[in-house]
């Protein structure tokens, strides 16, 4: 596949997150894989693993959600080969967050792997934190 068809892809889902941040994960689902093997690791929990569990995944993390639209993706970094790409970006968007009442601007540090399947390419595995900037050594001590 071109070049310019995984851009494509890439351009799309980013349409499709917009959508997510307000509550609605329809969309970024046709992007993943269906596959068993298939992951996603979110700020809300733990990764999951496998379709079904990926896709209930999405609808909890999107009921996080409310009246959001992103507003900027910044590729830091990719890599490609004819079976497998990657992208690493600063994903930055603004929504009502969990109760909370006023829409704020949020940043998350993402990794996503695509692979071809069924003649596009698809999302493999996703890992998204709120990690954008430098943290203090303590901040991996679990309290």
């Amino acid at each position: 596949m071109a070049d310019s068809d995984f851009e494509q892809v890439v351009s799309d889902y980013h349409a499709a997150l917009s959508v997510f941040f307000s509550g609605d994960p329809e969309p970024a689902k046709r992007f993943y894989s269906n596959r068993d093997d298939a992951s996603l690791g979110n700020p809300f929990g733990p990764v999951a693993t496998g379709w079904k569990q990926v896709e209930q995944t999405m609808e909890r993390a999107a009921s996080n959600y409310r009246d959001g639209e992103a507003s900027g993706f910044a590729r830091l970094a990719e890599y490609a080969t004819p079976d497998l790409r990657y992208i690493v970006e600063v994903e930055r968007y603004k929504a009502k967050v969990g109760g909370g009442e006023h829409v704020v601007p949020v940043a998350l540090r993402v990794t996503t792997i695509f692979r071809p399947e069924d003649g596009t390419w698809k999302i493999v595995h996703r890992h998204a934190d709120p990690i954008t900037s430098v943290q203090q050594a303590e901040s991996v001590v679990q309290r």
